[in-house]
């Protein structure tokens, strides 16, 4: 569920008050690091979503943070557990997401979101703020990350890394979504030149490096990838951003198959369950409920030639393992063998 709305004639905008709460070594709010402790709720469908399902594998906190997957639509009441035996997440005992919501703010009335964070012993949400939940991984919870994982947030590049996302985040990100949900011809007039500013300038950016930060895949990496992977089978077509599609702008298009054939990326997308999503809930947006047939993915699996440009993926440390039996994508929702990218 979009933590946003809409005025007439207006910009679309993103409400990002969220709980803020963070699970930290010291605990300084209440929620110190402790794994099998806390369950990370996710929905594949949504991108934001998605950025803390990549992280987790990366980093290899499977054994520290678990997984609840909540299916890839819902009402206005909330996301729900319904690819779970009984419709019911099977550690938090829920159907409703907003359950864990209302029991850390009863009453809460701000958007139901994921991904959310939720402490297992109360069954509070613990915090839905999406960007600090990447980052806290990658710092906070060092102590538990798996050999060879890789830094995503180096201290020596925030300072170049920090505007890059901002961008990212403001004019990619969250810039389809000004144009899917632009409230007047003006908005969305003025909301599309951004967004394909932006892409523009990363075409270039990316034409003689192979990530965004030089030669390792960073967090600004994730954060790019979940909106380019969703922009064809969605962004394209559902949301109006149709200057181009991803697969007409070659650097782009190469930058994204590079990546969603790195371990850790392309393993955790779910075509069928992002296109559900997008095209059944927006019911403003795609009344009729009808979810397009196309694209074809297996272009996804094309060569890229981004090895050209050098670059060692992950730095100093190594690929993660293949993801967990329970966690793999369904061979049918992916052009990967069996849902796992190749290593």
């Amino acid at each position: 569920m979009e933590n946003s709305y809409v005025l007439p004639g207006q910009e679309y905008s993103r409400d990002t008050s969220y709980i803020e709460s963070r699970i930290t070594r010291d605990g300084g709010d209440g929620w110190p690091v402790e794994p099998d402790r806390y369950r990370l709720v996710v929905a594949r469908a949504c991108p934001w979503a998605n950025r803390t399902i990549i992280v987790r594998r990366l980093l290899g906190l499977e054994g520290a943070i678990s997984l609840g997957m909540c299916g890839p639509t819902h009402d206005m009441r909330s996301w729900t557990f319904d690819l779970d035996e009984g419709e019911q997440d099977p550690v938090l005992g829920i159907h409703w997401l907003a359950e864990a919501y209302y029991r850390r703010v009863p009453g809460y009335l701000k958007g139901i979101t994921v991904p959310a964070i939720v402490d297992v012993p109360t069954g509070a949400v613990v915090t839905n703020d999406f960007a600090q939940i990447t980052l806290d991984l990658s710092g906070e919870w060092k102590d538990f990350h798996r050999d060879g994982a890789p830094d995503l947030y180096p201290e020596a590049l925030r300072e170049e890394m920090e505007p890059v996302m901002q961008r990212i985040y403001t004019e990619v990100n969250n810039g389809v979504y000004r144009c899917g949900f632009a409230g007047s011809q003006e908005a969305y007039d003025s909301a599309f030149e951004r967004l394909f500013t932006a892409l523009d300038w990363l075409e270039e950016h990316l034409s003689t490096r192979r990530y965004l930060m030089g030669e390792t895949i960073t967090e600004a990496d994730v954060r790019l990838f979940t909106t380019l992977v969703r922009f064809d089978p969605v962004y394209h077509g559902h949301f109006k951003c149709n200057r181009n599609k991803l697969i007409e702008m070659p650097v782009l298009w190469a930058y994204a198959r590079d990546l969603f054939t790195t371990p850790g990326f392309g393993d955790t997308v779910d075509f069928e369950q992002i296109k559900s999503h997008y095209y059944e809930v927006h019911t403003d947006v795609n009344p009729s409920g009808i979810v397009p047939a196309g694209p074809d993915l297996a272009g996804w699996l094309e060569p890229h030639g981004r090895e050209s440009l050098g670059g060692r993926p992950w730095g100093d440390g190594t690929p993660p393992a293949p993801p967990l039996p329970a966690e793999t994508v369904p061979q049918h929702a992916t052009p990967l063998p069996g849902g796992v990218a190749p290593a």
